[in-house]
C-alpha cells in the first residue's frame, strides 16, 4: 500500500512538473500551442457572463438586506405612531387598519424578493463554478496533449537515427490517449458554453420582470395606504381646529359670587358638566349618576372612558375603566369649568381631571 501511494504521488508530481515545463516553453515561444479561436470566443463570453452575474447577485443581496432593514424600521415607526395616536381621536380604528395593511405589504414584498428573485438568481450563478472547473480541466488536458505532441515529434525526429520503434509506438499511443481525453472535454464545452451564454436572456427577462412587477405592486399599494393615512390626519387637524380635543383649563373663574354656599356652587358646577346628575344625596331612576350610599365627602362616582395623563402636578392620571370618586374642592373659587376634583378609587391619588374623559355611574 505504501509503495502504491508513493507511486501515485510520484506520478502526480511528474505530471504537474511536465505541465509546468510545457506551459513555460509555450510562454517563451519555444514550442507552439494548439489554437482554438472558437473556444476562446466562448471563454470570453463565459467570463463576461459570470462577472455580470456575480455583480448582480452581490448588489441584489445588498439591496434585499436594505429592504429588510427598512421593513423593520417602518414597523418600529408605525408602532410609535400607534402609541402617539390617542384612542379618542378621529380615525383611530382606521389608522390601525391601515398600519396593519402596510405591515402585511412589507412582508409580502420581502418574501417575493427572496423567494422569486433571490433564489432563482442564486441558482443561476451556481452554474458558473462547476463550469469553471470543467474549463480548467480542459485546459490542463490541452497542455497534456500539447506536451505529448511535442514529445512524439522529438521521438519521430530521433527515430531514424536510433531506430527505436518501441518508444515510437508507445509515444504514439500516449499521444492518441491525450488527444482523445482533451477532445472529449473540448467538444462538450463547445456545446455547453454557448447554451449557457444564450440562457442569460431568458433568465434576466424572467428575473427582472418579477423584480419590477413586485416593486410596482408594492409601491402602488403603499401609496394608497399613505393616502388614507394622510386623510385620517387631515381629519384630525380639522377636528382639532374646531376645538374638539382642546383640554385647557380656563383662566377666568366662571362661578357664582362668594355669597353663594360652597355646596351650592359645587352642585351648579357639577350640573353644568353632567346636567342629569342628582346631587344633595337624592337619587332618581332617570338620573345618569347617583349620590346615595357613598363614602363621606364623596359627591358621586364616575368611570373613565379614556386614559388621561396629567399635565400639571395638581391633576390626576388614570386609565380607561378606572373608577374615580368625585369630591368637593377645598376652595370653591378654584372650581374650573369642565374639570372635577376626585380621588382614584382604591388609592390615595387625588387631583383635577377633565370631566369629558369620564361618565357618571
Amino acid at each position: 500500500m505504501a509503495e502504491s501511494k508513493g507511486s501515485l504521488l510520484a506520478k502526480s508530481v511528474q505530471k504537474h512538473a511536465g505541465r509546468a515545463k510545457e506551459k513555460l516553453l509555450q510562454n517563451l515561444g519555444k514550442v507552439d500551442r494548439t489554437a482554438d479561436e472558437i473556444f476562446d470566443e466562448h471563454l470570453t463570453n463565459f467570463n463576461r457572463q459570470q462577472g455580470c452575474a456575480n455583480k448582480l447577485q452581490k448588489e441584489f443581496n445588498n439591496y434585499i438586506r436594505c429592504i429588510r432593514a427598512v421593513q423593520l424600521a417602518s414597523k418600529s415607526l408605525m408602532d410609535a405612531i400607534s402609541e402617539v395616536y390617542e384612542p379618542q381621536w378621529t380615525g383611530y380604528d382606521a389608522l390601525f387598519a391601515q398600519i396593519s395593511a402596510a405591515e402585511a405589504l412589507w412582508q409580502d414584498f420581502s418574501h417575493k424578493l427572496g423567494d422569486q428573485v433571490l433564489i432563482p438568481l442564486n441558482t443561476y450563478t451556481s452554474q458558473f463554478p462547476e463550469m469553471r472547473k470543467k474549463i480548467e480541466k480542459r485546459n490542463r488536458k490541452l497542455i497534456d496533449y500539447d506536451g505529448q505532441r511535442h514529445s512524439f515529434q522529438n521521438l519521430q525526429a530521433n527515430a531514424s537515427k536510433r531506430k527505436d520503434d518501441v518508444k515510437l509506438s508507445k509515444g504514439r499511443e500516449q499521444l492518441e490517449e491525450a488527444r482523445r481525453t482533451y477532445e472529449i472535454l473540448n467538444t462538450e464545452l463547445h456545446d455547453e458554453l454557448p447554451a449557457l451564454y444564450d440562457s442569460r436572456i431568458l433568465f434576466l427577462v424572467t428575473n427582472l420582470q418579477t423584480l419590477f412587477a413586485s416593486e410596482q405592486v408594492f409601491h402602488s399599494e403603499t401609496s394608497k395606504i399613505y393616502a388614507e393615512l394622510e386623510a385620517i390626519v387631515d381629519k384630525l387637524a380639522t377636528d382639532s381646529q374646531r376645538g374638539s380635543y382642546t383640554l385647557k383649563k380656563p383662566k377666568s373663574n366662571a362661578f357664582p359670587s362668594p355669597t353663594s354656599s360652597p355646596t351650592k356652587s359645587l352642585n351648579n358646577a357639577v350640573n353644568n358638566v353632567y346636567p342629569n346628575v342628582i346631587t344633595n344625596g337624592s337619587s332618581n331612576a332617570n338620573s345618569r349618576a347617583t349620590t346615595t350610599d357613598l363614602p363621606p365627602g364623596v359627591l358621586y362616582r364616575v368611570k373613565a372612558t379614556y386614559a388621561y395623563v396629567k399635565e400639571d402636578v395638581d391633576e390626576l392620571s388614570f386609565e380607561a375603566g378606572d373608577i374615580i370618586q368625585v369630591i368637593e374642592y377645598e376652595d370653591p373659587e378654584d372650581q374650573e369649568e369642565g374639570w372635577l376634583m376626585g380621588t382614584k378609587e382604591g388609592t390615595t391619588e387625588k387631583g383635577l381631571f377633565p370631566a369629558n374623559f369620564t361618565r357618571p355611574i
